[in-house]
């Protein structure tokens, strides 16, 4: 049984070790209080590998985020491996003035608190890209928060908010059609899916966010079973249908080992904890 807060990864690869193992992996829905939930359920889980968790990015926020949690994320959980990294988009309307990061930054600052930042709610990964821009570059957006990303988007093409740094599987098409205008991509490398949009570290030395997907097993279980469930998840990773679906996506694989993943994990967790910390930001 695959745990999951986020539908769509978990369907793909428990589809794909359902055909490798021969055994039938149910997907198990656990939405809510960002992911926690479904966290929690698979941290306290027997360690026998029949129970997984489909960890994410929000894993790493969530350790600062959240004053109280009923666990430890790195301390309960035993990588096994990653699965993709989505960037984000740097995206303003056609109409704003600035068409380039550069211009932006110059136009924000000389516009100080009068530039608006769409997020999908307090805490999330299109809010936290925005916070670390703000961080690095010392420009002054006004937050405004939504709860998903859909309406940010909508407002962000009515000319509502300003800018909003937005996911490639709800943004892409909206950029194809020129509705909106991308400035830059947030990961180290530009994106397969639109290679003429510029990587954010041309203008912002050192910058990079992404929205990654893994999945866990509960701490203790054994090295026999995390290594085997390793080498089935990048074998399905290295299929072709399966790369094909995560480019489609504007994704990339993320296949390693489970230190590799491990190292993600830790990364993650510290940077979002400077972000955090420098914006102040507080969960809901």
């Amino acid at each position: 049984m695959l745990l999951v807060a986020l539908p769509t990864p978990s369907r793909m690869i428990g589809q794909a070790l359902s055909e490798r193992l021969g055994q039938q992996f149910v997907i198990d829905n656990r939405p809510g209080a960002g992911s926690n939930i479904a966290t929690e359920v698979g941290v306290r889980a027997s360690p026998d590998g029949y129970t997984l968790l489909l960890a994410t990015s929000s894993n790493a926020i969530n350790a600062t985020l959240y004053e109280k949690l009923n666990f430890n994320f790195i301390r309960d959980i035993a990588p096994v491996a990653g699965l993709q990294r989505e960037a984000h988009f740097m995206l303003v309307s056609p109409s704003f003035p600035a068409k380039t990061v550069p211009e932006f930054i110059a136009y924000a600052k000389a516009n100080p608190g009068k530039v608006s930042m769409a997020s999908a709610g307090i805490g999330s990964s299109p809010h936290l890209a925005g916070e670390l821009f703000k961080m690095m570059t010392g420009v002054d957006l006004v937050h405004v928060p939504y709860r998903g990303g859909t309406q940010a988007l909508t407002d962000l093409i009515g000319g509502q908010v300003h800018v909003y740094f937005g996911l490639p599987s709800s943004c892409i098409e909206y950029i194809r059609a020129g509705r909106l205008r991308a400035l830059a991509v947030t990961t180290a490398l530009r994106s397969d899916a639109l290679p003429d949009v510029p990587i954010m570290s041309e203008f912002v030395p050192g910058y990079e966010a992404s929205t990654w997907y893994g999945v866990g097993a509960p701490k203790n279980t054994s090295a026999e079973i995390i290594d085997k469930l390793n080498r089935e998840i990048n074998a399905a990773l290295a299929d072709s249908k399966m790369k094909t679906w995560i480019a489609d996506l504007g994704d990339t694989a993320l296949s390693g080992l489970p230190d590799d993943f491990s190292k993600l994990i830790a990364e993650d967790t510290e940077k979002w904890a400077k972000v955090i910390e420098f914006a102040g930001i507080k969960a809901d």
